[in-house]
């Protein structure tokens, strides 16, 4: 423990939550090896530090550490950053060139967002941790470089590998050690520690006093669900900071800055990416399944209820009373009350009156097409943020990137 207390303080890391811990104290322990190390968890829980600490306590600390964000270089000219590349190579390539892997070598390289490597690339990046060789584009000689390569991705990388958008064999080989870093939300009373920490930051850096957090705004700090973790408590902690004149925070005052914290506070963990984007289709489909759940649940209630009061839920044709039959099969009703149920024949010639129909208001039912669903989120995200692609794509908890080839994809361009 005092040596995690020691790698917390020169670091800047806060926190005593167990999770965060066992991170720690497995990146000290992989440090002096060469292990490959693949470190997961979502946007914002501060996956970044982690490769500085292996590095600083491995056998290579004097040589170089690059780090390198996957999802923020341009398919087209991925290779060439990695790998480098010669005279002529492409258009453009005024001059050779080297790349990370062959500037990097004695050292360590950290990979961030490794999962947005195009899958040509992915081929690359595997014979260099197999075999340490590598081609600069453009040229066929084969060079070779001594580096420690540590990866990171905060989306479902079993799901990618799953879908095909991710190598199998390349996750294994990263995968040798991996490192799991908790959301927020996980962390319990870190929270609090956290934003002590930034509004002491921030209150020297502006020159005014820290603000504090009451009882009940402590409270919904620790009940958030935290979607932007570190990340988002450190800029609202900032923007209370600077913007408001009471220096103790309320629950009220709080409210305005969480405005979606009754839904965050559901006692299943479901994120409502509705307005904020989905981070796999995965998780658009649990939100559907969690709905027409919870609809067919109060459509079992309220048949019940008709049936018990003798309603004219009866009235139904041979199918739809099996369909009802069906609906209580697993359900506790009495077994004389479903059998009241009887079909009645619907004549085509019958008037309205007489079958007690009434006209209602159309119902348009709403497309459950994921594909309508991500372009709409789409779309909300850039209306919301004015165009902005960076900031809607943070937003939507998605690389720029991705969300470029999404807006291409459903020609939002416009």
């Amino acid at each position: 423990m005092k040596e995690l207390l020691g790698v917390k303080q020169r670091f800047g890391i806060i926190g005593n939550n167990e999770g965060l811990n066992r991170a720690l104290d497995i990146a000290v322990q992989v440090a002096p090896t060469d292990l490959s190390v693949f470190i997961t968890g979502e946007s914002g829980t501060g996956k970044e530090v982690f490769p500085q600490v292996i590095h600083s306590f491995s056998l290579r600390k004097h040589g170089p550490y690059i780090a390198v964000n996957c999802g923020a270089i341009p398919e087209g000219t991925i290779d060439s950053e990695l790998f480098g590349h010669e005279k002529g190579a492409f258009t453009g390539a005024t001059d050779s060139r080297k790349g990370y892997f062959e500037v990097a070598d004695g050292g360590t390289i950290f990979l961030d967002e490794v999962a947005e490597l195009p899958l040509s690339t992915q081929v690359r990046l595997l014979r260099v941790l197999e075999s340490g060789e590598f081609i600069r584009v453009g040229s066929s000689k084969v060079q070779k470089t001594d580096v420690r390569v540590i990866a990171a991705t905060n989306i479902d990388i079993i799901s990618a590998v799953g879908s095909g958008k991710f190598r199998e064999d390349l996750f294994y080989r990263l995968n040798t050690v991996p490192v799991r870093v908790p959301p927020l939300r996980e962390r319990g009373e870190d929270i609090i520690l956290l934003f002590r920490k930034f509004a002491v930051d921030f209150a020297e850096r502006y020159r005014m006093p820290a603000i504090r957090p009451d009882s009940q705004a402590r409270e919904m700090l620790l009940n958030y669900y935290w979607p932007g973790n570190v990340r988002q408590l450190k800029n609202i902690t900032e923007q209370i900071s600077v913007i408001e004149q009471e220096r103790e925070v309320t629950a009220v005052m709080l409210t305005h800055y969480l405005p979606d914290f009754q839904n965050a506070r559901l006692p299943v963990p479901v994120k409502h990416k509705d307005d904020q984007g989905f981070g796999s289709e995965r998780e658009i489909l649990y939100k559907i399944l969690f709905d027409m759940k919870s609809d067919m649940h109060d459509l079992k209630n309220l048949v019940y209820e008709m049936i018990s009061s003798g309603g004219e839920v009866g009235n139904l044709t041979e199918s739809g009373v099996k369909a009802v039959r069906n609906l209580f099969s697993d359900s506790p009703v009495r077994k004389e009350a479903v059998e009241q149920v009887r079909p009645v024949t619907i004549s085509f010639g019958t008037p309205r009156e007489k079958m007690g129909i009434q006209d209602t208001e159309e119902v348009v039912e709403e497309s459950l097409s994921l594909t309508d669903r991500e372009k709409e989120l789409i779309k909300k995200a850039l209306e919301k943020n004015n165009g902005k692609r960076k900031l809607a794509a943070a937003e939507l908890g998605i690389s720029e990137r991705t969300l470029y080839r999404k807006i291409k994809e459903y020609d939002l361009e416009g």
